[in-house]
């Protein structure tokens, strides 16, 4: 009766370690399965062209960054403080004018008639309009600057 438990015993060991093995087989199928899928349907971040990586990323715009304005019947969104601020400097005509002429692409012919204006009278007001606008942000990046250094 030994002979038989102890060959019983042996005959389990074994069926034991076919199972393990076949086991382990299994897995190493799965997981080369795993990884050949892997290789076809991702794509590592340094593969990735720039217009890729470009279409992945979001940049966070906060409300508090942008200024808002009316000209001509329209809102009109500033995004930069420091011109929204030279903006704001400028009369309400001249103002209307930048931001119909830049912001909201029109030519002067079309800001005349929207504001009831001469089409020449547009056109004085936008170039004084585009030089006082250019001292006053040369004047700022100019105390910018001397902020920096200090």
């Amino acid at each position: 009766m030994e002979q038989s438990s102890s060959y019983d015993e042996k005959t389990v060991m074994h069926q034991f370690d076919r199972k393990c093995k076949l086991a382990l087989k299994g897995e190493i199928v799965d997981y080369e399965r795993h990884l050949a899928y892997l290789r076809k349907h991702e794509t590592l971040f340094s593969e990735l062209s720039e217009q890729e990586m470009e279409s992945l990323s979001i940049f966070d715009e906060y409300e508090l960054e942008k200024s808002y304005f009316r000209a001509g019947g329209y809102d009109v969104e500033v995004k930069n403080a420091l011109l929204a601020e030279a903006l704001t400097a400028l009369t309400e005509r001249k103002r209307d004018i930048i931001l119909l002429s830049y912001f909201m692409e029109m030519n002067d012919a079309d800001i005349a008639r929207k504001l009831n204006l001469v089409r020449s009278t547009v056109h004085e007001h936008r170039t004084r309009s585009l030089e006082i606008l250019k001292i006053m942000l040369e004047e700022n990046a100019g105390e910018n600057g001397r902020k920096k250094r200090k």
